[in-house]
């Protein structure tokens, strides 16, 4: 993957300073999301629109903290959409809260290659790869691989798995169609 820096940005990020300065509650709630507190490249560009940047923080907010499916689980969608979609920055944030949650260096690395088949991936990961590149590829998922995941995880984590691939997808596309 490419390697880019916040000069190659198509649009300016928000530094501390600027004018109109975003509302407390918003950056708090934004720096609240970040392990180390600290704002991230494309924190800094949502910050160039204040509802967007409300709207993305609690969406995204909710489905890295609070759905039900395994964060495990959710770190491997990302991941997988990261590398689908060729967005390095969305690779670079997720990959070491893959570790972190429980995954594999061998896991990413299948990951990377592209190979969401590999023996390695058990029953649920190998169906979340395919749920992932169905709905990332070609938009379209088989009601089979549906099926499969109401099988293995139930309704309510089938739905969250979904939305996990389509706000991944959503996050991809803004990060690789703004340089971030």
């Amino acid at each position: 993957m490419k390697e880019r820096s916040m000069s190659d940005v198509r649009v300016t990020p928000w530094q501390d300073g600027d004018f109109p300065p975003p509302p407390s509650d918003l950056l708090a709630g934004m720096r609240g999301r970040r392990p180390d507190g600290e704002l991230i490249g494309i924190d800094r560009v949502l910050l160039r629109s204040f509802p967007l940047a409300t709207g993305w923080n609690g969406l995204l907010g909710r489905v890295r903290a609070e759905f039900s499916l395994d964060l495990e689980y959710r770190e491997l969608i990302m991941l997988r959409v990261a590398v689908l979609n060729n967005a390095e920055f969305e690779w670079d944030v997720h990959y070491p809260a893959y570790l972190q949650a429980g995954g594999t260096e061998e896991k990413c690395d299948a990951l990377q290659k592209q190979s969401g088949g590999s023996v390695i991936f058990n029953e649920e990961e190998r169906a979340l790869i395919t749920l992932t590149d169905q709905s990332t590829k070609q938009v379209d998922v088989d009601a089979e691989v549906i099926e499969e995941l109401k099988r293995l995880f139930g309704e309510a984590k089938t739905v969250e798995a979904v939305a996990t691939v389509a706000a991944y997808n959503m996050v991809s596309r803004f990060l690789v169609a703004l340089a971030i």
